[in-house]
């Protein structure tokens, strides 16, 4: 077996008796793999996340560009930037102590601004959610056809959950930025983002990712948890 029939979405490691069967590939499972260890590694505060992140974003680029989601494919390459800079913010020293980045609350300002940025992103996302998501793809189309992929660019269908779409979206975004500082706050965007996740995947028949979100459920449930009581000691050691 070739390298390329190995990382084929058809190469099933496993039919799930969930819905009418759901056929999962050896590279959906592995990269699966990779994103719940990235999640949970940071939420043990574990810098090493970061380099499962970077295989689980990687995996996942592969699928979508093989199932033509380009908008998503082009996603995971600004969440493959943001695990590179969260792996060089959790490790270079902050000041001339060699201290390193601390688990902290959002001030009071950034709270706010980050919520109105958030609220404009999902409502200008939702109202132009198509046209958005199909220059995504003529944008990643364009690119790989640079390097010789030879692509048709495919039709677009309009979203089926616009507004949840929209908001699963930019708050993920913003959740993967805030982790890299070391925000609380990341944490109770991932629980509010897989909640979201496990009923739009319902919805849509597919349990097999229903199911796999509302693992990431509880690890970001416990991730809160444990941030919380990180945030709690360095105010009471401040």
């Amino acid at each position: 077996m070739s390298i390329f029939e190995w990382f084929s979405i058809n190469h099933t490691l496993v039919t799930i008796p969930l819905g009418g069967g759901y056929a999962m590939s050896w590279i959906e499972a592995i990269g699966t793999l990779f994103g719940l260890a990235c999640i949970w590694l940071a939420s043990q505060e574990k810098t090493i996340n970061y380099l499962f992140g970077l295989i689980n974003v990687t995996l996942f680029a592969i699928i979508f560009f093989q199932i033509q989601l380009y908008g998503l494919l082009l996603l995971q390459l600004f969440f493959f930037c943001a695990n590179l800079y969260g792996w060089y913010a959790w490790t270079r020293p902050t000041n001339e102590q060699g201290d390193h980045l601390q688990i902290r609350w959002l001030s009071k300002p950034k709270l706010i601004a980050t919520t109105l940025v958030s609220v404009l992103a999902i409502a200008l996302l939702t109202r132009y959610i198509d046209p958005v998501f199909a220059a995504l793809a003529r944008t990643s189309v364009s690119l790989l056809n640079a390097f010789g992929a030879g692509l048709t660019l495919p039709e677009p269908q309009p979203d089926a959950f616009p507004f949840w779409d929209a908001t699963m979206t930019v708050l993920s975004v913003v959740a993967q930025i805030l982790m890299t500082r070391k925000y609380v706050e990341n944490w109770i965007l991932w629980v509010v983002i897989n909640i979201i996740s496990v009923g739009i995947y319902a919805a849509q028949g597919v349990y097999a990712m229903s199911l796999e979100y509302l693992i990431l459920l509880f690890i970001a449930a416990n991730g809160t948890r444990l941030w919380v009581l990180a945030a709690k000691r360095q105010q009471q050691g401040a």
